[in-house]
């Protein structure tokens, strides 16, 4: 994400703040000169205590990993981290009302797609001499970028993509993955022909999810966005969603499904593609009778229109970005270290499964073993994108815009031509706000 968004006035007032007032020019900790000890934002940036704000403290699978990393910092710098959270439904309304009145400090985790609404704010440090410490692959840093700025050191990068069922591909004949858009569609008609109720893909069709059609509109030519305007109602978004109809009339993707629907049908045996993140993988053979089924699960590069185009798919991750004034110093180094430190990424990875940012990480033998994630990393992540209109304060509105005219058009409501000019036009007035 490297273009402006709205006012910040505009991002407060989205998330139930009052306007702050400018911040003052905050200076990182390791560029300081010798005797600065405050910022504009007030506290002592020098001071080794400081807090982090993350809301996988508040899960109980994530948060013992992360004390760890916590409690080996503590004793190596003689520090003290005040660990927050808030539960990840809350955390970005919950987060911004804290920052906007001066109570957050120190490290925060940011999903990716939240760091320019927070960037917006002016109260995060601008980490870029540090960023260039860390090793991390170019997909993953430019994750923590916003408007030319690296606001977020990228602490886990992946995609959300399309996984794929081996066993259920061979059952049909079909012996490698499709690679362009005719291709799946074949494929999927000899997974249909199977019988047994199978769902060949088991795409995104409820409004909750139906974001998920981006990447495909992508993969027909549409930007999205494109010189600070809405592309979304050209011929290739218009083509995207009238393929989308057609594999939906012919049952080649089931109506009313969403992420959960997909794991569920694909865990059963049920659906021979679905798009999820990285950890779809772990989550959806967890939920599986089949104790094989992990075995069965591949990436796959989402087909592309004409042999040649890139792959699309969504960026995927999060950063840990840190808020100018108390502690910020030791927060940023502090957030180098849990980002990039080899023994510490790796260690993270082997109990969460969640793909380090680092080019040192990911060749770790502890990491590269796992080939499920080095295939992924290498097929997926590697061309993904973050969504031009994460940008945006509005963003969840802007996505349930298009959802429902997507969905407006596979239940025979609205044609697509009528339907992507209204989503263009919904979207161009929701950023306008």
């Amino acid at each position: 994400m490297t273009t402006s968004g709205i006012s910040r006035r505009g991002a407060l007032r989205m998330f139930g703040i009052g306007a702050l007032g400018a911040a003052g020019a905050g200076v990182l900790g390791a560029c300081a000169p010798s005797g600065a000890s405050t910022s504009s934002n007030g506290g002592d940036t020098k001071s080794k205590n400081f807090d982090f704000t993350s809301w996988s403290l508040n899960e109980e699978a994530a948060k013992p990993a992360i004390e760890k990393i916590i409690a080996a910092w503590e004793k190596a710098e003689n520090s003290k981290i005040r660990a927050v959270s808030y539960p990840y439904n809350e955390y970005l309304s919950q987060l911004t009302l804290k920052l906007g009145g001066g109570e957050t400090t120190g490290a925060v985790h940011l999903d990716i797609a939240w760091l320019a609404a927070v960037a917006q704010m002016g109260k995060l440090a601008d980490l870029g001499s540090v960023a260039l410490k860390g090793g991390y692959t170019d997909v993953a840093l430019n994750s923590g970028v916003y408007d030319g700025k690296q606001y977020g050191l990228p602490w886990n990068t992946g995609s959300i993509g399309v996984i794929a069922n081996s066993e259920l591909l061979e059952k049909a004949g079909i012996k490698k993955h499709p690679t362009t858009v005719e291709e799946f569609e074949g494929a999927l008609r000899e997974l249909k022909g199977l019988g047994g109720g199978i769902v060949p893909y088991a795409a995104a069709t409820k409004v909750a999810q139906l974001k998920d059609i981006f990447p495909w509109m992508q993969t027909f030519g549409c930007t999205l966005m494109e010189d600070n305007k809405v592309t979304i109602g050209d011929d290739a978004s218009v083509d995207a969603v009238t393929w989308y109809k057609k594999l939906h009339d012919a049952k080649l993707i089931a109506a009313d499904v969403d992420r959960f629907d997909a794991r569920a049908l694909f865990g059963q045996g049920k659906a021979a593609f679905y798009d999820d993140a990285i950890i779809g993988k772990g989550v959806t053979a967890a939920q599986s009778k089949d104790k094989t089924l992990a075995d069965a699960m591949q990436p796959m590069q989402r087909p592309v229109l004409r042999s040649g185009d890139t792959p699309q798919a969504l960026l995927w991750g999060g950063v840990i970005a840190v808020v100018k004034g108390n502690g910020q110093e030791a927060a940023t180094r502090f957030a180098l270290h849990t980002t990039s430190d080899r023994a510490t990424v790796t260690e993270y990875f082997a109990s969460r499964a969640l793909p380090p940012s680092t080019t040192a990480g990911l060749s770790d033998p502890k990491v590269a073993k796992d080939t499920f994630t080095t295939e992924w990393t290498d097929k997926i992540t590697k061309t993904a994108t973050g969504s031009p209109f994460w940008q945006f304060a509005q963003n969840a509105q802007i996505e349930e815009a298009v959802a429902k005219q997507v969905q407006a058009v596979l239940v025979g409501k609205s044609k697509p031509k009528d339907a992507m000019k209204k989503a263009g036009e919904e979207i161009t007035a929701l950023i306008k706000r």
